[in-house]
């Protein structure tokens, strides 16, 4: 289970990375590198913007869980053991 999520992580991870550049930038950062710059004078850009939105959002979610997911499976089998004081 954990190998799975930690596989889905890494692959979240730069799903959101490449996701996150394909934004069109105010400046014309990077985005323009992938053409960012050329959509933006087509008719559907909108539709392709909200979109794009939409699975930045979701893959985002989706990270976030596996974090959750990741840090509350490790903390179970961390193998921690509590001294309690003799009494």
């Amino acid at each position: 289970m954990v190998t799975a999520l930690s596989a889905l992580l890494v692959l979240t991870s730069i799903g959101m990375i490449v996701l996150v550049l394909l934004h069109r930038g105010k400046g014309g950062g990077l985005s323009t590198l992938f053409g960012g710059g050329v959509s933006s004078s087509l008719g559907g850009s909108a539709v392709v913007e909200k979109n794009l939105d939409r699975l930045t959002i979701i893959c985002g979610l989706v990270w976030a869980v596996c974090i959750i997911a990741l840090g509350l499976l490790l903390k179970d089998t961390s193998g921690a053991t509590v001294v309690t004081p003799a009494g």
